[in-house]
């Protein structure tokens, strides 16, 4: 039966907990300082304690140190004073929860409610980490980059607390999927799990849409309307793009997140709320708050636990896995056995995917979509250029005076070079023939093997890929 210790220099708080935990069926000890605290410890390791910030002999934080990070005993603080900067400082320093006096009765039962029974987490925790070595997958991701099991290391030691998340990476690194995975292995997988993308909703309704709105609270509002913190009680709210939310909508958000109540437009009736916020975004957020597009009291309220996914073209062997993971769901969704040409393997590993694991999937259901009916591979289509933002190498200087033979030597090899040495996607950029582009390749000898991949048998695999659609720059 999970354990509490309940640590308050004043006896009615320590009571009314005491009284409220052991009705949830939970054994109870308290102590009325650090001194006391401590020789509970050593009688018994609790799974939970609940202990004030301010104490008698020293702060409640300090029992931190008492306590083996790797116990599993979940630490929620009290306090009569609170800011942000104590109740982040909390955070960070590994309390799952904290509460303020007056001791809200509902968010105790909450709390009480999130707390793992013996050993559950851990257990799907585990079980995951050996999905990870079995699959290369962690939850709903997938890779086994030394880049993305930092990541799943990270998440697997917040996943379980209350603590907020910052999600920080470039467009289509996966930041949706992360806030999912972090869900499922949290107490509040069983609750709603929401996504909203703060750049997506028009900014005169989106305080409608956060925190919901009365009948005839303005023109149009014909019913009562529950929004996003409403419906999301109890589980995990995930704010996309939270650098694009209206100034003015920061500050209430701020305000749920430290006293989880909140008011629906057109009323002034508190309502209270029990939600974990993740945040994302794709810029870096201390130049959001440069910018004044981000509020410093807000970031530091989000920033609890940052973590950071990395780009697809750090990430290595992971594009072969994530590719084949998205063909594996196309062929099981429509009973094919599709595989990928080589030539294509080829260009998928030397492409630095600008777009991420998204420009990645949509490349694969391209693929699956122009192979030839009755194909038992993908086609060998194109891979798109981005235009918003061009990968490094991606130009050629050719100064003023030069020949257009030298000008089409250093454009050709310099193609070459972009795609890896793949010589059927080299020669759709370019325009040109497959034999012509080969018949250059010969005049310019040593200079094109250092261009080319040198892989044996391409000619003949281009040759049979001849009706691929070419690509426009």
């Amino acid at each position: 039966m999970p354990h509490v210790l309940i640590v308050d220099d004043d006896p009615n708080t320590r009571d009314a907990l005491a009284e409220i935990i052991g009705a949830d069926g939970l054994t109870t000890a308290t102590a009325g300082d650090l001194r006391e605290a401590r020789i509970q410890l050593v009688r018994q390791t609790p799974d939970v304690v609940f202990t004030d910030l301010k104490l008698p002999d020293g702060s409640g934080v300090d029992l931190f140190e008492d306590l083996d990070p790797r116990s599993g005993v979940e630490i929620i603080v009290i306090t009569g004073h609170a800011t942000v900067e104590s109740a982040v400082s909390a955070l960070k320093m590994g309390a799952a929860d904290y509460l303020v006096k007056p001791v809200n009765l509902q968010r105790v039962k909450a709390i009480l409610d999130r707390l793992p029974r013996p050993g559950d987490l851990k257990a799907q925790i585990g079980t995951l980490r050996g999905e990870l070595r079995r699959m290369g997958r962690f939850g709903l991701m997938f890779g086994n980059s030394p880049a993305i099991q930092e990541v799943y290391d990270q998440i697997g030691r917040v996943a379980p607390t209350a603590a907020s998340v910052l999600l920080v990476g470039e467009s289509g690194t996966g930041k949706e999927v992360a806030a999912q995975t972090l869900h499922e292995l949290s107490l509040r997988r069983k609750h709603a799990f929401l996504a909203v993308n703060c750049g997506a909703i028009s900014p005169n309704l989106i305080e409608s849409e956060m925190f919901g709105h009365e009948r005839g609270s303005f023109t149009g509002a014909d019913r009562q309307h529950k929004g996003y913190f409403e419906r999301a009680n109890g589980g995990t709210l995930f704010l996309d793009e939270i650098t694009e939310m209206p100034a003015e909508l920061q500050v209430k958000l701020l305000r749920v997140l430290e006293t989880g109540c909140f008011m629906r437009v057109g009323t002034t009736k508190e309502i209270e709320t029990d939600v974990r916020v993740i945040a994302a975004t794709n810029r870096d957020p201390e130049e959001a708050v440069l910018e004044g597009k981000l509020r410093l009291d807000l970031y530091h309220r989000l920033n609890v636990f940052p973590i950071s996914l990395p780009p697809l073209r750090d990430r290595g062997s992971d594009v072969g896995l994530l590719a084949q993971a998205f063909l594996d769901e196309l062929n099981d969704r429509h009973g094919t056995k599709k595989h990928f040409p080589s030539a294509v393997r080829e260009m998928m590993t030397s492409y630095p995917w600008p777009g991420n694991v998204r420009e990645l999937k949509n490349y694969v259901q391209r693929a699956y979509i122009m192979a030839s009916p009755g194909s038992d591979s993908t086609a060998t289509v194109p891979l798109q250029i981005s235009l918003s933002k061009p990968s490094t190498g991606t130009s050629v200087t050719i100064p003023f005076g030069t020949s257009l033979a030298e000008a089409d030597r250093q454009l050709i090899l310099a193609t070459l070079g972009q795609c890896g040495g793949v010589k059927t996607r080299a020669a759709e950029i370019l325009g040109i023939s497959l034999k012509t582009l080969y018949n250059r390749l010969v005049e310019y000898g040593d200079d094109a093997n250092k261009a080319t991949s040198g892989e044996a048998g391409e000619a003949s695999a281009a040759e049979g890929e001849a009706g691929t659609p070419g690509a426009s720059l």
